[in-house]
């Protein structure tokens, strides 16, 4: 079982950043993908970034967001730059143990958390 807790959340102004962390229980961290997903209201849950043995993104999030990871801490993290208000959302932290799957199809993933708020602001 893996148990996972994000925090980092908050209201931040257009243009700012915010670092979302997401701690990790269990021994199998290290072997498992992790990835963000958001949802605005009213829309699907949708891929942010995952990484693995390198790091996917959306193309929404290029070059303003990245994800790294903390396998000592059991940690990962997304930094978000240049929050645009279209980046409001409830962000999710995800993990799986599968290998060579699509880590952007949320039925890839295997345990989520409960969820961060970030709402930026014109």
């Amino acid at each position: 079982q893996v148990q996972l807790v994000e925090s980092g959340g908050g209201l931040v102004q257009a243009g700012g950043s915010l670092r979302l962390s997401c701690a990790a229980s269990g021994r199998t961290f290290s072997n498992s993908a992790m990835g963000w997903f958001r949802q605005a209201p009213g829309k699907e849950r949708e891929f942010v970034a995952a990484i693995k043995w390198t790091t996917y993104y959306a193309d929404s999030v290029k070059g303003r967001f990245t994800i790294s990871r903390d396998n000592a801490k059991n940690t990962v993290y997304l930094q978000m730059n240049s929050l645009k208000p279209e980046d409001t959302a409830v962000y999710y932290c995800a993990a799986t143990l599968n290998f060579f799957v699509d880590y952007a199809v949320p039925r890839n993933y295997d345990y989520w958390g409960q969820g961060t708020q970030v709402t930026v602001s014109l």
